[in-house]
């Protein structure tokens, strides 16, 4: 298990975390948003993905809709479903959100249930999990995802939730958690899976991480009836603000289009507050169509070489501006205050320059005054792609030992 994970998180890590770091190369500016004004995704042709009409009737986590799929390719004895769900937005509003669920046929009832948080660089629907598990294109399909065989043969439950949401609101990093836990929720309303009472392991990595972290340090509040045992991240840009003042936005930068794609992302999550598109210059405007439901290669594509001011015009950037900024730390966890309830294994080499190692060493030390169990590790590398892949396998086995009920270690 452990060199299959390596290799797909070291495909895929560095870009992400790339990309949550320039989310500052934004502009913004005055102007009341409307659904005119925000770069909302095309709708998928599929209506399995549609909120009903009365969402606003059902409880964060309860299941709206169930189906049957084959298993992705490379899966073998299991059972694959997809389970629609109400979840909350960044604004408190009710959304349909999607998580896709792996049943192995050899299992034990309320048996070990595992929230994967995979990585999506993307502005797009099709780039979810619930869709790339069954692509052919090669740009789009998750090479890494048959790795998890290794767990569900161990008889773990394993759901991967679409956790952009409904927007792909790529760089909203709060709504990552909150769909991740309304995701577990429903998984275990879900009769067929009898997950019900099972015992709950989070993980993920740099984007993914995101998500997985934010849903630790949610879950006491947001979501406190879930047994969660343990959480396992790694390479989690804690502090947005700080990532993307250290890294600069001023100049043209070959990684510029997963900047771009953030920047959408977080327009969609909060249009009146970043109403992007009222300052896009033609080469902005040109960017924006070519990315609206653009995955990784073509958002990289198409960025390389720009910079903010080329796709603006008259604007200020994202952190001149008071309301902007702000939303960037409310998406910092780093400056949110709650505390987790879960022990927590994180990783993350001590020499990485695409995250502000400071604010994982706050946020982690702050934790740990608070009582969290808290196993670390700092990996023997020099930078974030490498960290990826020698953290995996440790992060996994610490979930495993929380599964089986070890002392939970702790080097605080």
């Amino acid at each position: 298990m452990s060199s299959r994970i390596r290799s797909v998180l070291s495909r895929v890590v560095l870009a992400v975390l790339t990309a949550m770091s320039m989310i500052t190369g934004v502009v913004v500016g005055g102007g009341t948003a409307s659904a005119d004004t925000v770069a909302l995704p095309t709708p998928l042709p599929d209506r399995f993905y549609d909120a009903p009409r009365n969402i606003a009737a059902f409880k964060a986590g309860d299941i709206l809709a169930v189906r049957g799929r084959a298993n992705p390719a490379g899966f073998f004895d299991i059972r694959t479903y997809q389970v629609k769900f109400r979840s909350t937005d960044s604004q408190g509003r009710p959304i349909a959100a999607v998580t896709t669920l792996l049943v192995p046929d050899r299992k034990k009832l309320n048996g070990p249930l595992l929230s994967f948080q995979h990585v999506i660089n993307a502005n797009g629907l099709e780039c979810a999990p619930s869709q790339a598990l069954w692509t052919q294109d090669p740009n789009i399909v998750i090479r890494e995802a048959p790795a998890l065989n290794v767990v569900l043969r161990q008889g773990w439950t394993v759901a991967i939730p679409d956790h952009l949401g409904p927007r792909s609101a790529y760089g909203a990093a709060k709504l990552g958690g909150q769909i991740t836990l309304d995701g577990i929720r429903a998984v275990q309303h879900f009769a067929p899976a009898r997950v019900a009472k099972s015992p709950v392991g989070l993980t993920g990595y740099s984007g993914g991480g995101m998500a997985t972290a934010w849903a630790a340090a949610l879950a006491p509040t947001y979501a406190p009836e879930l047994r969660i045992v343990g959480a396992a991240y790694g390479g989690v840009p804690m502090n947005l603000v700080k990532m993307a003042e250290g890294l600069g936005y001023d100049r043209p930068h070959p990684a510029f289009g997963l900047a771009f794609a953030a920047a959408i992302g977080l327009s969609r999550e909060y249009p009146a507050r970043i109403p992007m598109l009222e300052h896009l210059s033609p080469l902005g405007w040109q960017l924006y169509r070519g990315m609206r439901n653009a995955c990784t290669f073509d958002i990289l594509r198409l960025g390389a070489g720009h910079d903010a001011e080329q796709v603006t015009t008259g604007g200020i950037g994202i952190f001149d501006d008071e309301s902007a900024r702000k939303v960037v730390e409310e998406n910092s966890l780093s400056l949110y205050p709650g505390i987790p309830r879960a022990p927590i294994f994180e990783w993350h080499s001590p020499t990485d320059t695409l995250i502000p190692v400071s604010s994982i060493d706050r946020t982690i030390g702050r934790y740990c005054r608070a009582g969290v169990r808290v196993q670390r590790q700092l990996t023997p590398s020099p930078d974030h792609m490498s960290a990826a892949v020698i953290g995996a396998p440790q992060a996994l086995q610490y979930l495993s030992d929380r599964f089986n009920g070890l002392p939970v270690p702790s080097n605080c």
